[in-house]
């Protein structure tokens, strides 16, 4: 058998946090430097308790992505954005390295925590993807705890946007202003893990972007695009424009690169390179090989990132450096 010292890497979505911070301020959403960063610090630390007890890489990703649905400080669970039609729509999905199988979901209104839904398809079903009314149907039929509704910050992001349009601005194409109004427009949060045994899984869940039409679903909920993992090699978790994410098979290929012999930091760059070319940038990945080796790389201006081990948390990071 394997024995490999456990770790969890998790982040809380690539964008313009600046002006997250700034509108935060302005607004009085809550939302700080110094709150984003002890939120990914927390999530990783739930996730390696997971860990450190002998669980499992896929439950410790849970863990750590539900702590951060729950935060209340991300675009993801109780925070989740809201679409056009003033509804919270919410995607997520896992893959367990193991097995090579995934599950993700899709436009949810139900569960408070996507994620758990997604785990509890994963034992359930070969079906990789489920979604709508369906999949909210599965999650009150297995128990799972409601949705509280939209979130204050949520509610007044989409409000101002609302606002915007009405006013015939050009605000729903225009990135400028979203960010102006604390909106980061693929929010994502993620985490991957390597328990002792070797195995890997990797996991996202989002709210999808303020304002976005009813039924888009971006890379969360796709294997190969927002996440992917499989052991022997590596697992990823990726953040920021879903459909350039969608498009360059981001997670697939950081797969491919660690297989091909690069080490997590030069895979994710290689990966985001080709990302560029299709979209001009705007995401980032989190990233654990099969060695124990992570890496957290963003083209954006910040990804709020943090890894734990044995110890505590080991390191983690907002701003480009």
């Amino acid at each position: 058998m394997v024995n490999v010292e456990p770790l969890v890497i998790v982040h809380g979505g690539a964008g313009r946090w600046s002006l997250v911070f700034e509108a935060s301020r302005e607004r009085g959403l809550g939302i700080s430097e110094e709150s984003v960063l002890d939120g990914v610090r927390q999530a990783a630390l739930a996730g390696y308790r997971v860990l450190e007890s002998g669980g499992s890489a896929v439950d410790a990703v849970v863990e750590s992505v539900a702590w951060m649905e729950g935060s209340g400080l991300f675009n993801a669970g109780i925070a989740a954005a809201l679409a056009a039609n003033g509804e919270v729509l919410m995607d997520a999905g896992i893959m367990d390295g193991s097995s090579r199988r995934a599950v993700g979901v899709f436009c949810l209104k139900y569960p408070r925590h996507p994620i758990r839904l997604a785990r509890l398809l994963l034992g359930r079903t070969r079906h990789v993807l489920l979604g709508c009314e369906y999949a909210d149907r599965l999650a009150r039929e297995y128990g799972l705890e409601k949705h509280p509704g939209p979130h204050p910050r949520a509610q007044a992001l989409y409000d101002a946007a609302r606002r915007k349009a009405l006013e015939g601005s050009g605000y729903t194409d225009n990135r400028e202003l979203l960010e102006r109004l604390g909106v980061i427009l693929s929010d994502t949060v993620g985490a991957v893990a390597l328990d002792r045994d070797g195995n890997i899984a990797a996991g996202v869940s989002t709210g999808g972007t303020t304002f976005k039409v009813p039924g888009r679903v971006g890379d969360s909920p796709i294997p190969g695009a927002g996440y992917y993992a499989l052991n022997g090699v590596g697992g990823a978790a990726a953040t920021g424009l879903g459909e350039a994410i969608l498009l360059s098979s981001l997670t697939s290929r950081i797969a491919w690169y660690l297989r091909e012999g690069y080490d997590a930091v030069k895979a994710g760059w290689k990966a985001l390179g080709e990302l560029e070319e299709v979209a001009g940038g705007g995401a980032g990945v989190i990233i654990i090989d099969s060695n124990g080796g992570y890496a957290a790389v963003f083209d954006t201006e910040a990804m709020p990132w943090a890894v734990a081990a044995e110890g505590g948390v080991k390191d983690y990071g907002l701003w480009r450096r």
